[in-house]
């Protein structure tokens, strides 16, 4: 697969060729590149620069996690390590302890032959495309002067990271430990064999639930499925919840920014309905504060989130695709919660970044306290069916002009534009985005019936194919 350099960071597959794959020199590159950028935003810092780091359970891991350590003591950087770490709790830390960067090296939910940087900065969050870009253009160059030996960065073990993370999440007005623990909960946990397995179980022990099952829990990144919490994928912990009488079942993926909940009779919860659930406790029991009564997710996610937000008397709104465009949105709109469909929850109180064991607190304070069964919970919600299909194309398309003409034939409806193109009908939505690796157009739709979605997406992909003709 090709190495992706992206604003994020950089990923690809391991082995190969040097600017093909995922390979040491392409680490160093990137590594060298932003230690210099994270000196320059810290030039009027005292001493060195220090950045938290932070790995998932893949099998490459601890290899990566030594070079990535050295690159960063080479450069003259400070290191914070937090070793085996989900991303939140990484970005937990920076916050923490004040660091001016983090790095957590993971490729969330790509199979075991991937991993990858994800770069933070002194916030905690995802770079923006413009410091993206900034260092994309630093890794080009040809200048960059080493410091020497007597300037090398320090390194420093910081096992506490997981516990100060659950600490805070602990101290969050709405998450309510002594109602969860009088519940008395049965849980199964499928930890993927990634860190999972150690934060998710830790958070509920935390919460005060007893009855833990833990599957998957062997922290050696060999994945006992594909890693992406989809119910195709889930076969068994759906069947081991039912088999034990469990009360719910939690599933993440590697790197623990995504949730899902299998509920008390073996059934998807729904990925899409991870943020509904957290949303509506959130807007349900909203105090004029910091934030205001406003919900964000990107374009791609379910309607479902505006219902609920404009039924709770809050106003909801869009982002494009992409954790740091729902980040800016939040921000902008000072928003209470937030996140992604795919079962990413960002809760701002804690911090702005997709975290499952926030997710995982709130969600279980609200079934405790509306003393329900995950599945009467998620009767609350109305049903959307979400399609997600492609259209392969041929290279060199101008798809600007494509989704000109669709906006065109479809100016009677809500029409969005500042992520592809988003057409918005009372009764459904279509989604297309063209990617940025490959000749295609992914198409996004859903509606209150799957025929119904599957029929909209149909027709953009015969509008798309008669306008190539």
């Amino acid at each position: 697969m090709p190495l992706i350099k992206s604003i994020s960071g950089i990923r690809g597959t391991l082995g190969g060729l040097p600017g093909d794959n995922l390979t040491p020199p392409d680490l160093v590159n990137i590594l060298a590149a932003y230690s210099r950028w994270i000196k320059i935003q810290s030039s009027n810092l005292e001493g060195h620069p220090k950045i938290v780091i932070g790995r998932d359970g893949r099998s490459s891991g601890p290899l990566l996690h030594d070079l990535v350590r050295s690159v960063l003591g080479l450069n003259g950087i400070d290191v914070l390590d937090a070793d085996l770490a989900t991303t939140p709790t990484v970005e937990m830390a920076v916050i923490q302890k004040k660091a001016q960067g983090g790095i957590i090296i993971s490729a969330s939910h790509n199979p075991q032959e991937w991993n990858a940087l994800k770069l933070l900065n002194q916030n905690g969050e995802f770079l923006d495309a413009a410091t993206g870009k900034e260092i994309l253009d630093l890794a080009a160059a040809t200048d960059y002067k080493y410091p020497p030996a007597s300037d090398f960065g320090s390194w420093q073990a910081y096992p506490q990271a997981l516990d100060n993370h659950i600490e805070a999440i602990l101290d969050l007005p709405l998450v309510n430990k002594s109602m969860i623990t009088k519940r008395k909960f049965r849980i199964v946990v499928d930890g993927i064999n990634s860190v999972g397995a150690k934060a998710v179980p830790a958070i509920l022990e935390a919460l005060g639930v007893e009855d833990i099952e833990l599957i998957n829990g062997n922290i050696n990144g060999r994945f006992a499925h594909n890693p992406e919490p989809l119910e195709k994928n889930l076969s068994g912990i759906m069947s081991r919840v039912k088999q034990i009488s469990a009360d719910l079942g939690i599933v993440v993926d590697p790197d623990v920014d995504r949730l899902a909940f299998i509920d008390e009779k073996g059934q998807m919860f729904g990925e899409e309905y991870t943020l509904v659930a957290v949303a509506d406790y959130v807007l349900h029991d909203y105090r004029a504060s910091t934030y205001h009564k406003i919900s964000v997710s990107n374009l791609s996610s379910t309607r479902a989130l505006k219902d609920l937000t404009v039924e709770r008397g809050g106003a909801y709104y869009a982002a494009p695709v992409g954790e740091v465009n729902v980040v800016k949105e939040m921000k902008d709109k000072m928003a209470v919660i937030g996140g992604e469909g795919n079962g990413g929850v960002i809760y701002p109180e804690l911090h702005y970044g997709r975290d499952a064991l926030v997710g995982v607190a709130l969600f279980l304070s609200y079934l405790a306290s509306l003393d329900q069964s995950a599945s009467q919970l998620r009767k609350r919600y109305p049903n959307y069916y979400m399609v997600k299909d492609r259209l392969d194309l041929p290279p060199n398309l101008d798809l600007k002009e494509i989704f000109s003409k669709l906006a065109a034939d479809h100016a009677g409806e809500q029409i969005t534009t500042n992520d592809g193109l988003k057409i918005d009908w009372s009764d459904s939505w279509v989604h297309l985005r063209s990617s940025n690796t490959e000749p295609i157009i992914r198409i996004y739709a859903e509606a209150a019936e799957t025929a119904l979605a599957l029929s909209r997406a149909n027709s953009l992909k015969r509008e798309i194919l008669s306008y190539i003709k």
